[in-house]
């Protein structure tokens, strides 16, 4: 029965992370209730739960979760201000991945026997892989967001979203190496990373921007492990 909670999760990562555009979150944000982008991305969260079970005998779970992700999301753009951003953002995910686990445990009754589609690693695997893309580089956005160093150099900056895609690919990486028991390789990953930031961090004679990018670089890490060894345990 874990595999339907694990697909219910990924459906939820994927529509909130991947199908949810910035100009929907701001929309959303500044029309509330009134923004038709809230009600979209809603839609796209039940469609999504169709199409990651392959079957429309779920319209159940895919209801009551959509009208609870509604509420969620409706009550989080009532009381989101420039304070509380970081507080909601937790509080909303922590209140969609337990209203998952209620209706899975509660609602679900379909069953679904397509080879591989219900291997429990392959889904624990792809869940592992997503979270570490999107998902994590968002959170540790709102989690370093308060220590951004302010600089007033007018030189060209990195290419855009630069740092975003290398900490994607770098905890791609550490979860494949995790799961191929290649542990020596994370070390080698991190290792040489840290060779080429530090000419860059050297030149900057910059001790804020050098503290950033090393809480940056141990809490893509630290997450990556974590969920790689999660994972690993979950599909031995």
């Amino acid at each position: 029965m874990e595999i339907y909670l694990v697909k219910l999760i990924m459906a939820h990562l994927i529509g909130d992370f991947f199908l949810q555009p910035t100009s929907w979150v701001k929309d959303k944000e500044e029309k509330k209730l009134k923004s038709v982008k809230l009600y979209l991305h809603v839609l796209v969260h039940v469609v999504l739960i169709f199409i990651v079970f392959l079957s429309f005998n779920v319209w159940k779970t895919a209801l009551a979760i959509g009208i609870i992700h509604l509420i969620i999301d409706a009550l989080k753009s009532i009381l989101q201000t420039r304070r509380n951003t970081r507080l909601l953002f937790f509080t909303d995910q922590v209140l969609h991945i337990s209203s998952i686990v209620l209706v899975w445990h509660i609602v679900y009754k379909g069953s679904i026997n397509i080879g591989f589609v219900n291997d429990v690693r392959s889904w624990v695997v792809l869940s592992g892989l997503l979270f570490l893309t999107m998902p994590t580089s968002v959170i540790m956005k709102v989690i370093i967001a308060r220590w951004l160093p302010e600089s007033n150099d007018e030189s060209p900056k990195s290419l855009e979203n630069a740092g975003k895609y290398i900490g994607i690919l770098e905890r791609t990486l550490i979860f494949i190496f995790i799961l191929t028991n290649h542990f020596e390789a994370v070390g080698f990953l991190l290792a040489a990373k840290s060779i080429f930031r530090f000419g860059d961090l050297k030149e900057a004679h910059d001790l804020k921007l050098t503290e950033y990018v090393l809480i940056g670089t141990l809490l893509s890490f630290g997450i990556a492990i974590v969920v790689s060894f999660f994972s690993q345990i979950l599909i031995i």
